[in-house]
């Protein structure tokens, strides 16, 4: 792969810039040199890391679906890579386009070969999720290339050997990962093994659930929280909600880890003072499973937390299976007084059957749709052209990943109804909680 060319090469990756809304290759190297001269970054023990994810079939689905449907795909899994990045990194990371079917994405982190490493398969995992587009359903085999970046080397040398890598990966059958020359592939936890320390972790009580404050629009004032888990591996450190869920997938342990999610959440929740909101998120295996509505309705009665007060929050990911089941499922806890979110809107592809035959409460606009309303009037626009919708629905929205008073009073004057996001709160852990939820 060239990283380098002349003025055609310049222009043709500019547009490939404003397609996918994500930075080129130069923005990589202002960022690494700006961490490299970080003395609070170097203090913190932070390594930088970089992996190349590649595509693969772009141009059969250019020719099956058309180029709109290819170019919706590539601005799909930008979203997801920078969604999933957000989520799961720690340290500061920077996301550019290498041109292609091709993103380079890299992080100043405090971690292993090995939690690098699974975080590239839980990324992988993630831009296999079907994509939704008006001809059908798309499914993307990502490859990735990955390394830890020797001390001082250079970002064109980082990228050089991490296009080797991913043309190995992209040569071998069936494997979706291979490290940079020069690197071995660590010889910890195997998938298995992380299958199986996740079975033992609930017992163990390594997963903690932290908490999101919600705030209205209104008055400023605490509304609630979301609920999000983090698996404290004794080896491996903290392993995010991502990572976690991907694992319980392939060790068919979904189910029994979103019960304690949402056990242990209205357990803490319970005690908070009202008309404080609980929400918790359900996944695409929690709507798969055929007594999921019932389970879940014997934890609320357990657990005693008002239904009234519970937000369950259901992403368009999670509807791509069958829409009439998950309505169903809906409509069970919906006539119990709880109430449901449809979550990320504006991530994915948007579909607006949803809005017709599910029983909503709310849309919870994606991070994405925020991210440019104080500078941008398009942005602005879509963003009024959402909210006047939900209004019409009788729906409330909810602003995500708010992270400057600008994006916040741009909501508000548009009459979303509540918000969340870096500028007021990160997630917490429950007892720093319930001392913001008394004003302690």
């Amino acid at each position: 792969m060239n990283y380098h060319g002349g003025a055609a090469h310049t222009q043709a990756r500019a547009i490939e810039d404003r397609l996918t809304g994500v930075p080129g290759i130069d923005t990589v190297h202002e960022r690494i040199a700006a961490w490299r001269l970080d003395p609070d970054l170097q203090q913190a023990g932070g390594h930088v890391h970089a992996m190349l994810l590649g595509l693969r079939r772009l141009d059969t689905i250019n020719i099956a679906y058309g180029a709109a449907a290819g170019d919706g795909a590539l601005e799909e899994v930008a979203a997801r890579i920078g969604h999933f990045a957000e989520e799961e990194l720690d340290g500061p990371w920077v996301l550019a386009r290498a041109g292609g079917g091709t993103f380079v994405l890299v992080a100043n982190e405090a971690c292993s070969r090995e939690r690098w490493q699974l975080v590239a398969e839980q990324l992988a995992d993630a831009i296999t999720r079907p994509i939704a587009v008006p001809t059908g359903i798309l499914r993307l085999s990502p490859r990735v290339a990955l390394m830890r970046a020797l001390t001082g080397e250079s970002l064109e040398s980082m990228l050089d050997r991490l296009s080797q890598a991913l043309d190995a990966a992209h040569e071998q059958s069936g494997n979706l990962l291979c490290w940079a020359r020069g690197e071995v592939t660590p010889p910890g936890r195997s998938a298995a093994q992380l299958e199986a320390d996740l079975l033992g972790a609930i017992d163990r009580d390594e997963i903690e659930v932290l908490f999101q404050p919600q705030f209205s629009l209104a008055d400023d004032a605490l509304s609630g929280a979301e609920a999000l888990a983090r698996w404290n591996h004794p080896q491996l450190g903290r392993i995010g909600a991502g990572a976690l869920f991907a694992i319980a997938e392939r060790a068919d342990h979904v189910a029994p880890l979103s019960r304690h999610i949402a056990r242990k959440a209205m357990e803490t929740a319970v005690t908070w003072p009202a008309p404080l909101r609980l929400s918790i998120n359900v996944t695409p295996a929690d709507l798969a499973f055929g007594s999921y509505a019932r389970h879940m309705l014997d934890l609320v009665r357990e657990s005693g937390f008002p239904p009234r007060r519970l937000t369950l929050e259901v992403t368009e990911q999670a509807l791509i299976g069958d829409v009439a089941l998950a309505a169903q499922v809906m409509a069970e806890f919906s006539a119990q007084g709880i109430r449901i979110a449809l979550d990320d809107f504006g991530a994915g592809f948007c579909n607006f059957r949803y809005l017709k035959v599910l029983p909503l409460h709310y849309l919870k606009l994606d991070r994405a749709m925020v991210e440019g309303i104080a500078t941008d009037s398009r942005d602005l626009a879509v963003l009024r052209g959402i909210v006047a919708m939900a209004k019409a629905l009788d729906l409330e929205v909810i602003a995500e990943g708010i992270e400057d008073e600008a994006q916040r009073a741009a909501v508000a004057r548009e009459h979303c109804a509540y918000y969340q996001g870096f500028l007021r709160a990160q997630p917490m852990k429950a007892a720093t909680f319930e001392k913001l939820a008394r004003g302690i």
